[in-house]
């Protein structure tokens, strides 16, 4: 690894709370890392020799609610500055580029044939009534760039939306650009999360939510199906009290295989998909798609294992990987 001038493994985040359990279990297994904190972070675009062998992309979408929104697009170049390096990159360009945009979000599921709740793409205020024609009421408007259920506001009636678009209280984000998007409402108010490692399914929770939230972050929800309350090592320290609950899942192979083709075509190496059924016709719409993977709170006691564990292995494997020249032996 003579190419590499810093510790071989960076690990570039914004979140204050969410890493804590992966640095601490990389620190366990003395492997050596840089925390990369965006909020310091600067790079020379004349850089010859990376600093790092290995970059772990952290960055959140939801970074614009802490008073860092432009983190977002400093992320994208900076991303694009390590593929040109040629660094190993884990969710790098592809996988931001997917992060931060809803509505690139729908046009990958179209690609893809997956269903998922019908949309209009608006980028000012004034469009939005208009854009609902044709709609099934209730619908949100949903920031392009979300993260955590931040700007998703609901409507109930074409009036509503149409004097919000008119008085123009509606706030598309920091890209100026949101959808328009029918709501369903999820069958026994459950929702499902499937997470993937190295694009491959790693463990599903089903979230039960009352249906007045949007911020379905796993890391916020401390409460089991039983309502007691979970071990929060992993929630920020100003996690909601959203009345979620959340249980271990199995889904059925035909979801696991479109989630993984949804990742995938993502550039999703590792991360989470969600979905809903609809149960007006009894169907899976996906809706959501994170390459920020924040795992579900007290794990060991929802899903029965440590996914940081899984996580801190799939990272040494990687290092070991990159560090061996090919056609050598590790």
């Amino acid at each position: 690894m003579s190419h590499v001038t810093g510790k071989p493994l960076g690990i570039y985040y914004e979140h204050p709370d969410w890493y804590r359990p992966l640095f601490q279990e990389l620190d366990r297994r003395g492997v050596p890392y840089d925390a990369l904190h965006a909020d310091q972070h600067t790079y020379d675009p004349c850089e010859r020799k990376p600093p790092h062998a290995v970059i772990f992309n952290r960055m959140s979408p939801s970074a614009y609610t802490r008073g860092r929104g432009h983190l977002t697009f400093y992320t994208l170049q900076y991303l694009a500055h390590l593929e040109r390096l040629g660094v190993r990159v884990i969710n790098g360009y592809a996988a931001w580029k997917t992060e931060i945009s809803k509505a690139y979000q729908l046009t990958l599921l179209e690609r893809l044939g997956l269903p998922y709740p019908r949309a209009r793409v608006i980028h000012h205020p004034s469009q939005a009534s208009q854009a609902a024609d044709g709609l099934r009421f209730p619908v949100v408007v949903k920031p392009n760039i979300g993260g955590s259920g931040a700007g998703i506001v609901r409507f109930d009636s074409p009036d509503t939306l149409a004097r919000a678009s008119r008085e123009g209280t509606l706030q598309l984000g920091i890209d100026s650009t949101a959808l328009v998007q029918e709501y369903v409402s999820a069958d026994a108010g459950r929702i499902v999360r499937v997470e993937v490692l190295n694009g491959q399914y790693l463990y599903a929770i089903r979230i039960y939510t009352p249906g007045d939230s949007f911020n379905l972050c796993p890391a916020d929800v401390c409460q089991g199906v039983d309502g007691a309350e979970l071990a929060r090592p992993a929630c920020p320290v100003d996690a909601p009290k959203n009345n979620l609950r959340v249980e271990g899942y199995t889904p059925p192979d035909e979801i696991v295989h479109a989630v993984e083709r949804i990742t995938a075509a993502g550039g999703i190496e590792i991360g989470g998909v969600e979905y809903i059924i609809d149960p007006r016709d009894g169907r899976p719409y996906f809706y959501d798609i994170n390459a920020l993977s924040n795992f579900v709170a007290d794990a060991p006691r929802v899903i029965g294992f440590d996914p940081f564990v899984r996580l801190a292995d799939w990272l040494e494997a990687e290092l070991a990987r990159v560090a061996t020249p090919a056609g050598e032996a590790v």
